[in-house]
C-alpha cells in the first residue's frame, strides 16, 4: 500500500475529517487550546469503600487506552490486577504508575493471538493469587478501509486479535472460575456490533462475533456462578484511534480540535468522543457485585450515538 492510500484510509476512519485541515488550525489555536493526551495523568485515586478490595482482576490490552485506564481504576478500587500487552515499556510504565498510587498491579507480557501465551498468562495469575474474580478481555485492533481493499492479512490480524484472542482467553479463564464457583467476565465489543460505518468490514465482523461468544458463555456458565457480558463503546479518545486517524504526529492542541470536531459530526447526543476513563468506570460498574443479575448483555455506552441511527 502506498503512503497516499494509507492517508485515505485514515481519513475514512475519522468520518471524512481531513487531518490536514485540522493541522492548519494549529496556528490559530495553539495559544488557546489545552494540551490533549489520551494517556494523560488519570483522575485522583478513589478514597472510601473499595468495591474490589481483595479481588483478583485480569485485564488484556492493559498498556494503553481503555485497558490502561481500567488497570488504574480497578487497582484504585482495591483489586489485585494482572494485566498484559505486547509493549513491555508501556507495561512497566503502567505498573509503576499504579504502584505510585498505592495500588497493586503486575504487568505480564502476552500476545492474545497465541494459545501458549494465554495459557502462560492465566497460569501466572493462578500462581500469584490462586484465583481469578474478574477477567476483562479488552485487547483489540482495528483497520479502516473498504472491504475490497482490505487485505487477507489485515482481516486475519483483526479477527485473530479480537475474536480468536477472546476465545483463547475464555478457554483458560473459565476453568479457573469454575473451580472456585464464581467469576465475572467482561468483553470489549463495540457499538459496531449493532450499527456500523463504511470502511469497517473486518472490525465490525469481529465485534459482532464477540457477542456470539459472550452470549453462549453466559448461557453455559451463568448458573455455575460466572456472569459474562460485553461493554460496547462508541469511539473513544485513545492512542489507537488517534493513530488510525493519521493524527499520531499532530500536536496535542490540534488533535484536541480534531477530536472535538469529529464528536460533533459523528456522535448525536453528547457530541463528543468518550474518554478512556469513562469506559473504565463502565467496566467497574459492569463487573461489580452491584450488577449481580446482569448476564448475557451487550451494554451500549455510546453517548447516545446509536439512538440516532
Amino acid at each position: 500500500m502506498t503512503n497516499e492510500e494509507a492517508r485515505k484510509d485514515r481519513r475514512r476512519l475519522l468520518g471524512g475529517l481531513a487531518v490536514g485541515t485540522v493541522a492548519g488550525l494549529v496556528g490559530a489555536a495553539a495559544g488557546a487550546a489545552v494540551a490533549h493526551d489520551a494517556n494523560a495523568v488519570p483522575p485522583p485515586r478513589i478514597e472510601g469503600p473499595k468495591r474490589f478490595k481483595g479481588k483478583v482482576v485480569l485485564i488484556t490490552g492493559g498498556t494503553s487506552g481503555i485497558g490502561r485506564a481500567s488497570v488504574i481504576a480497578f487497582a484504585d478500587e482495591g483489586a489485585k490486577v494482572v494485566f498484559c500487552g505486547r509493549r513491555r515499556p508501556l507495561g512497566a510504565e503502567v505498573e509503576a504508575l499504579v504502584r505510585s498510587r498505592g495500588g497493586d498491579a503486575a504487568y505480564v507480557w502476552a500476545d492474545v493471538r497465541q494459545d501458549a501465551s494465554i495459557k502462560a498468562l492465566v497460569a501466572e495469575v493462578k500462581r500469584r493469587h490462586g484465583r481469578l474474580d474478574v477477567a476483562f478481555n479488552n485487547a483489540g485492533v482495528s483497520v479502516g478501509r473498504p472491504l475490497h481493499e482490505t487485505s487477507v492479512a489485515d482481516y486475519e490480524n483483526v479477527m485473530d486479535t479480537n475474536v480468536r484472542g477472546v476465545f483463547l482467553c475464555l478457554r483458560e479463564q473459565i476453568p479457573l472460575m469454575l473451580d472456585q464457583g464464581s467469576g465475572v467476565i467482561l468483553i470489549t465489543s463495540s457499538v459496531q456490533s449493532v450499527a456500523t460505518r463504511p470502511g469497517s468490514a473486518a472490525y465490525s465482523a469481529s465485534k459482532r462475533g464477540l457477542l456470539g461468544l459472550m452470549q453462549v458463555a453466559a448461557l453455559e456458565y451463568g448458573a455455575r456462578g460466572i456472569r459474562v457480558n460485553a461493554l460496547c463503546p462508541e469511539t473513544v479518545d485513545t492512542p489507537m484511534v488517534r493513530d488510525l486517524g493519521g493524527a499520531a504526529d499532530l500536536p496535542d492542541p490540534a488533535w484536541a480540535i480534531a477530536a472535538k470536531a469529529w464528536g460533533r459530526q459523528n456522535v448525536p447526543g453528547l457530541e463528543r468522543m468518550a474518554t478512556a476513563d469513562e469506559m473504565a468506570r463502565a467496566a467497574l460498574w459492569l463487573s461489580s457485585d452491584e450488577m449481580s443479575y446482569l448476564n448475557g448483555s451487550a451494554v451500549l455506552v455510546d453517548g447516545g450515538m446509536t439512538s440516532a441511527l
